[in-house]
């Protein structure tokens, strides 16, 4: 009877006890290269047990069920957990979504938890985060630059390189390539990857170069690189073997995070700077060079000055020629001819003006200043080119052209003489026609009564439009794309203000038409939003890209015709992107 008394206050209990199911993480915000935690906690023993789906997340272990129940002072407790270790696949914030039990016939449902995953960070390894082994497995990604307190435009390397030991790598993926804000930069193309033998922290181990950039920073002050992480597939050893004595292995996944580093950049000395100095760094050759110097009447002479040698040669300008007036000098062709390796950008730089002489005589074209700051002196030089004499053999001369020109100017057409004078007579009537019962008369007085229903009309529609608040704001960030879009179309010759106006359109176009604020722009959100909306993904994916190059674009070297195409592949994506949503 004793037995049957306490199994009815059990059931009791149970019925009258409130359910509580919940979520619980070990961390809200975690690196990229580190692992989470999570908990769902119920206080009954729900059924039906369904999981979220873990988008951003790879599971790395889990679920693993614990089970407690306890009686403690005439009071009973009940608590079972299901357990999930869980990798990021990327940067950003996650939702982890809602999971699900039935008791007693109803559905019950944790709360949505939000991750913010950033950048990778340094953290010790965990022993007991591998299979047990020798101890001795290597699996380290480094950044090796080549100097940390450059100059402004010095040249800078960076090379990623993997070590490792007593471990199987199967393969690898980016989860976060490095950015290089305020920085030019460019890959080095690596045709095979190569395993050598190294040392890493004193012992002998094996590397593979996976990346070389080189950089010239375009901003003093300390600059961030931030870092490349990957998701490599591994293949560990354990203390098992086979019936034929070999070490079983175990395939496993590590993230790997070369770290953010940080440059201190040294701007040039201002104390010697020479006038003309237009941020050449490295070393120079410099000259001016005539096609012709002798040409008769009609003929033209190309003139061509060039830059040669190893520096940031496609990071600065070459003077510009002065010429006498009698001298007719065109907008300059430019060609680059430069290589870049690791050692830096090298090569050749020029522009070629066309001239056109229009008058006979001798001209002068006076000698031009190439400054350049030397790295290897830490010092500004200037190189002088030669005076260069243009002879026009034939042709009019310039006093006598003068002189008919101010003659011209000084005639006066007959025409002209009698401009003052009109041709023709308007004739007005004397006699006053009377106002009552005019046609101005009665259209006053209709006036009102045609005027009243229309003011009536305009106010009701106004008070309409100004109670729609969302509508108004639509309209508004319809307004700013148009403004934003025509903005950046007259900045198609500035590449800085170009970039800015035309991500500032792509931004407004998002609010118009996603009812979204500026703070909700990430970018896993945009892609959500717009697929939600029916999107075409691959015009999504455009337009995410599209996006992300805005920023980086402003630093690197640009064409008129690469703006031109950014701007023309803006105006599709938007047409796209207006007829696909619904």
């Amino acid at each position: 009877m004793k037995r049957y008394l306490i199994l009815l206050l059990f059931t009791f209990q149970g019925l009258m006890a409130q359910v509580q199911f919940e979520a619980r993480v070990s961390k809200n915000t975690l690196g990229l290269n580190e692992r989470l935690r999570v908990d769902f906690i119920m206080n009954v023993d729900g059924d039906n047990f369904e999981q979220p789906a873990f988008d951003g997340f790879r599971v790395v272990a889990g679920p693993s069920q614990q089970i407690s129940q306890s009686w403690v002072n005439g009071r009973s407790s009940f608590q079972k957990i299901y357990s999930y270790i869980l990798q990021p696949d990327r940067k950003g914030t996650i939702n982890i979504k809602q999971a699900a039990i039935e008791f007693n016939g109803q559905v019950y449902k944790t709360s949505p938890i939000k991750i913010v995953v950033t950048n990778a960070v340094a953290q010790e390894r965990d022993p007991n985060d591998r299979p047990q082994g020798s101890g001795s497995e290597t699996l380290n990604l480094v950044a090796e630059i080549s100097k940390t307190n450059p100059y402004l435009n010095e040249p800078i390397t960076v090379v990623y390189k993997l070590y490792f030991n007593n471990i199987g790598v199967t393969g690898f993926k980016e989860l976060a390539k490095p950015k290089y804000n305020d920085f030019w930069n460019q890959n080095i193309d690596i045709k095979q990857l190569a395993i050598e033998e190294g040392t890493y922290q004193g012992q002998r181990c094996y590397y593979v170069i996976l990346k070389k950039t080189i950089l010239y920073p375009q901003k003093s002050g300390k600059l961030t690189i931030e870092p490349l992480s990957l998701d490599i597939g591994v293949q560990l050893p354990t203390n098992r073997r086979d019936m034929f004595g070999q070490m079983i292995l175990t395939d496993d996944n590590k993230i790997v995070s070369a770290g953010a580093k940080t440059i201190n950049v040294r701007p040039l000395p201002e104390s010697n700077k020479p006038e003309g100095f237009s941020g050449a760094v490295g070393k120079f050759n410099f000259t001016v060079t005539p096609s012709k110097t002798s040409l008769k009447n009609g003929e033209s002479l190309d003139l061509v000055v060039s830059a040669s040698g190893a520096g940031n040669m496609k990071l600065f300008t070459l003077p510009k020629p002065v010429v006498p007036n009698a001298l007719e000098i065109y907008d300059p062709v430019h060609d680059e001819k430069v290589t870049t390796s690791l050692a830096g950008m090298s090569g050749k730089i020029s522009d070629k003006y066309t001239i056109i002489p229009q008058y006979k005589g001798k001209y002068v074209i006076k000698p031009m200043q190439f400054s350049y700051f030397d790295l290897s002196t830490g010092s500004y030089k200037t190189i002088t080119s030669q005076e260069i004499t243009v002879d026009v053999l034939d042709g009019p001369m310039q006093t006598e052209a003068s002189n008919s020109a101010n003659a011209s100017k000084n005639v006066i057409t007959k025409t002209e003489q009698f401009k003052y004078i009109k041709p023709k007579t308007t004739l007005v009537s004397i006699a006053k026609k009377d106002f009552y019962s005019s046609d101005l008369y009665f259209i006053l007085i209709f006036l009102p009564f045609v005027i009243l229903p229309i003011i009536v009309l305009a106010k009701k529609k106004k008070e309409a439009i100004d109670g729609d608040v969302a509508g108004n704001r639509i309209k508004m960030n319809n307004k700013l794309a148009k403004k934003y879009l025509s903005e950046a179309k007259k900045q198609l010759n500035n590449k800085e203000p170009f970039y800015i106006a035309l991500e500032k359109a792509m931004h407004n176009f998002l609010k118009a038409k996603l009812h979204i604020e500026t703070s909700e722009m990430s970018k896993d959100n945009i892609r959500e939003l717009l697929l939600s909306r029916k999107a075409n993904p691959e015009t999504v994916q455009n337009f995410i890209i599209l996006t992300e190059n805005c920023e980086f674009a402003r630093y690197a070297p640009a064409s008129s015709a690469s703006i031109q195409q950014d701007y023309d592949k803006a105006v599709l994506i938007i047409s796209e992107l207006e007829k696909q949503m619904v």
